[in-house]
């Protein structure tokens, strides 16, 4: 781990994200293009942001942050509930995720993430949209023989 990186964690829900920086402050965002360039201020060349797999609500987040340049780390969920248990943390709020967060990025190193290309989610869309659609039809046969 760089001494000089500035580590920010991130606890990301539906609608918000909330930050916990390296000088001890928290703030909180908009889960959309409004926060995250706010998000974006707060942070520098030096920055090296730290969240969980969330499903789907950290994705734009994590390409948004990539494609300015900031480090990101995407992290295992039970990772970090196991590294917030070995801290012997009781409270659980989005705020005290967010500091546990930074801490896990402090301590552990964590891998850069580097998400997929264009092509690569254009080509998970389409697999998505058609098992879809392969269900709908499924469902229509089904209904049509019943």
């Amino acid at each position: 781990m760089s001494k000089n990186k500035q580590f920010l964690g991130i606890d990301v829900s539906k609608d918000v994200l909330d930050v916990y920086d390296y000088q001890g402050n928290s703030y909180q965002f908009k889960n959309d293009t409004s926060g995250f360039k706010e998000l974006l201020l707060i942070t520098s060349n030096l920055t090296h942001c730290i969240m969980e797999a969330t499903g789907y609500y950290h994705v734009r987040l994590a390409y948004f942050l990539t494609e300015k340049g900031v480090l990101v780390s995407v992290e295992n969920p039970l990772k970090i509930k196991r590294f917030i248990q070995m801290s012997l943390s009781k409270v659980k709020t989005d705020k005290s995720d967010a500091k546990q967060l930074y801490n896990y990025g402090v301590s552990q190193a964590p891998s850069i993430w580097k998400g997929e290309s264009k092509d690569q989610q254009e080509c998970l869309q389409i697999v998505r949209l058609l098992s879809v659609y392969t269900k709908q039809s499924t469902q229509l046969k089904n209904k049509l023989h019943g």
